[in-house]
């Protein structure tokens, strides 16, 4: 029988998986691969299949709602939206002021967690192994490519909403990173925060068509290749420690909806050449300090989530 505190739980992981859906560059599935909800995710994403279209056209809604899994879904939904709209303020205000201990967190948070995904490899090869590395190249190039300028029609906000969704359950990759590629992020942003509600119900529908498309392919090849799978899930979150690294300088700018200059290229520089090329403190300490909390929070996580297993 399924307990509040399951709830509760599902809850807050949605909530650390909105948090990092709101940031260019963390995975919102990275999150979800982190605190062991990944497959129970993908499974329940699937199941709004034929079947629970039959019990919807019986309207036979208590076996439709445990058929579709409905209380993880909807408690994990909660989460993600309560982060959404509560605080993504405060991770903006964060990365503003704070970019180099912040980006150092995510960094030890990501690497950390791969490492524990990567255990979940029971029998390497040859094979697994050169997975990982496809993951982490991909990652790595992806991560590089510049943002574009997209077209102004709201079907291509929909074809956004199907391409960015993939990031939820696609660790590594992120949701806003594949917005900010595809000239979406500040419009979307814009709307949830005027209210603007067609455009929301338009990238919302993207959503839904492409997370119920794109889960069946992972869920598939979780079944069918496992340990590929995994490695290279993997690989693509430790090839995206190339956009989070912490010291980095501008090569070019892009100006904001709202006429404010925003970053566009960025090349990554070692700690030490940072004053010499910025004129700013490098911040060395307090970025080693937030790199080992990431990885304290993590392990933490998994402690916790292992007792209430056992529990």
């Amino acid at each position: 029988m399924i307990r509040f505190k399951d709830y509760l739980l599902t809850y807050l992981k949605g909530m650390a998986m909105g948090a990092a859906d709101i940031v260019p560059g963390v995975s919102g599935g990275s999150i979800a691969l982190i605190t062991g909800i990944y497959e129970e995710l993908l499974d329940s994403i699937k199941s709004f299949d034929k079947a629970a279209l039959s019990l919807l056209a019986k309207l036979d809604f208590k076996q439709l709602w445990k058929h579709v899994n409905g209380g993880f879904l909807l408690s994990l939904l909660m989460g993600i939206l309560t982060s959404i709209f509560a605080l993504s303020k405060i991770i903006t205000f964060l990365i503003d002021e704070y970019p180099i201990p912040v980006w150092s967190f995510f960094c030890g948070l990501i690497i950390i967690s791969a490492i524990i995904i990567l255990r979940d490899i029971k029998k390497w090869s040859i094979a697994v192994v050169i997975a990982l590395l496809i993951g982490i190249v991909a990652a790595y190039f992806f991560t590089n490519m510049p943002a574009v300028n997209s077209p102004e029609g709201i079907w291509f906000t929909f074809l956004a909403g199907a391409i960015a969704i993939c990031a939820m359950i696609l660790p590594g990759v992120s949701g806003s990173f594949l917005l900010l590629m595809l000239g979406q992020y500040e419009r979307i942003l814009s709307a949830v925060s005027e209210r603007n509600i067609s455009i929301i119900l338009v990238f919302a529908a993207g959503c839904i068509t492409g997370l119920l498309a794109f889960s069946r392919l992972i869920s598939w090849l979780l079944k069918r290749y496992h340990a590929m799978t995994i490695a290279v899930l993997s690989g693509f979150m430790l090839g995206s420690i190339n956009k989070l690294w912490p010291w980095k300088i501008v090569l070019s700018y892009r100006i904001s909806s709202s006429g404010v200059q925003k970053p566009l290229i960025t090349q990554n520089i070692l700690p030490q050449d940072y004053l010499a090329q910025t004129g700013q403190d490098s911040l060395f300490l307090q970025a080693i300090l937030a790199f080992a909390f990431g990885i304290l929070l993590v392990l933490s996580i998994e402690r916790i989530a292992n007792y209430i297993k056992k529990s």
